[in-house]
């Protein structure tokens, strides 16, 4: 299966269990890979034929940012549902650091895997 991706998407929102988080913004790091079938767009060479990683991106942070999540467990799975529901993948694996969030860690978060990819 072909992948299409998305490395290191940043998006500042509301995150966290903690009184004091949910009075502050957070950045978090995306990263997601989606499986995806390139041969069309590989033969058109057209956007319209493949996933469009800004398309993906935006409608990622979008719901990040929206969704004002307690847990970065309850954002992954609402992105991978995201990604299968409103872009059709055949699977994905999303990946979320909340960089900073344990000290004497740089990153911390989860990584789940959906799909075929």
């Amino acid at each position: 299966m072909d992948k299409i991706f998305v490395k290191g998407l940043e998006v500042t929102c509301v995150i966290g269990v903690w009184e004091w988080e949910r009075q502050i913004q957070q950045r978090l790091i995306i990263d997601l890979e989606m499986g995806w079938d390139i041969s069309a767009a590989a033969q058109t060479d057209q956007l319209e034929d493949t996933l469009s990683y800004k398309d993906v991106a935006k409608k990622v942070s979008a719901y990040i940012v929206v969704t004002k999540a307690n847990l970065v467990e309850r954002l992954a799975e609402g992105i991978a549902t995201l990604l299968a529901e409103e872009f059709g993948v055949s699977g994905c694996r999303v990946k979320i650091n909340k960089r900073g969030a344990v000290t004497g860690a740089r990153d911390v978060g989860v990584e789940i895997e959906r799909g075929q990819i």
